[in-house]
């Protein structure tokens, strides 16, 4: 919904595209850090941690960007499940099943920075996570997008939001994901995308009742009350303008990455 929201002038054709010619694709988040890396989009949001593995080929735009305190993905169990076993760290734990909504995604990254090694991690699309934990297919699952609040629904329980495990870690908010471009359009053209990005995302802001028809046509939970939940959280001024602070956060993401073994050595991403 945070994506419909800010992209929904130019979904629309309401907002000029400032003489770019936008065909523009919406995909699960971890089919989008697939393409990308195959080369398929000039520009595409991305989790953060799939553009670490891209980092010589892209740049993170200032705009667009999921970055933020309380946004964090959250571990969920079956609420039995989560009432017979609470402890990450057991024995038994290592041999069990999470589910993660993609390799690239930030929230896969993040499980594997604060429980290395534990559970195997199965990767399926975002929406089945939820699902698959109240048939009792897994023992814990990473959820992100709607999860966050719409998780009781699916009688299902928090063991742990990543978010605030990491923002007790850095002291910093934590970075999601953002919108890259190629380094071949270069700096000129990066500059003249962020304006048509910020100008859909002013749009929205103007007139949010309009937006939310975007949001609806796209989302997974429908309830309005959970749309509304998520533009407040994951849309701020960090999407509109990247702070100092969330360009903190981003190399804070990259040290513990490297640190893990789960980006290359010598990583950065470029903030354009």
């Amino acid at each position: 919904p945070n994506d419909t929201f800010t992209f929904h002038g130019l979904l629309t054709g309401a907002v000029d595209a400032c003489g770019f010619d936008f065909a523009i694709e919406l995909l699960d988040v971890q089919a989008l850090n697939e393409r990308v890396a195959r080369g398929a989009f000039d520009a595409a949001k991305v989790s953060f941690a799939a553009a670490l593995g891209l980092a010589e080929e892209v740049v993170v735009l200032p705009v667009g960007a999921a970055v933020g305190r309380g946004v964090g993905p959250v571990v969920l169990a079956p609420r039995r499940a989560a009432a017979s076993d609470t402890s990450l760290t057991s024995r038994r734990a290592a041999s069990k099943f999470v589910l993660a909504p993609g390799e690239q995604t930030t929230a896969a990254l993040l499980w594997r920075l604060f429980h290395p090694g534990e559970g195997t991690l199965k990767h399926v699309v975002f929406s089945e996570i939820m699902p698959a934990l109240a048939r009792g297919a897994a023992w814990r699952g990473v959820c992100i997008h709607e999860g966050r609040f719409a998780y009781g629904a699916w009688d299902l329980e928090l063991v742990e939001d990543l978010g605030a495990t990491w923002e007790h870690a850095t002291g910093l908010p934590l970075p999601l994901g953002g919108i890259v471009a190629r380094r071949r359009l270069g700096p000129e053209r990066w500059a003249r995308l962020t304006q048509p990005i910020r100008n859909s995302l002013a749009y929205a802001r103007a007139d949010p009742q309009r937006a939310l028809a975007s949001m609806r046509l796209h989302a997974q939970e429908q309830a309005d009350a959970v749309l509304w939940k998520h533009v407040e959280l994951y849309v701020t001024h960090d999407t509109e303008d990247l702070s100092d602070e969330a360009r903190r956060a981003l190399v804070e993401l990259v040290l513990r990455a490297v640190g893990a073994g789960a980006a290359p050595g010598g990583a950065t991403l470029d903030v354009a």
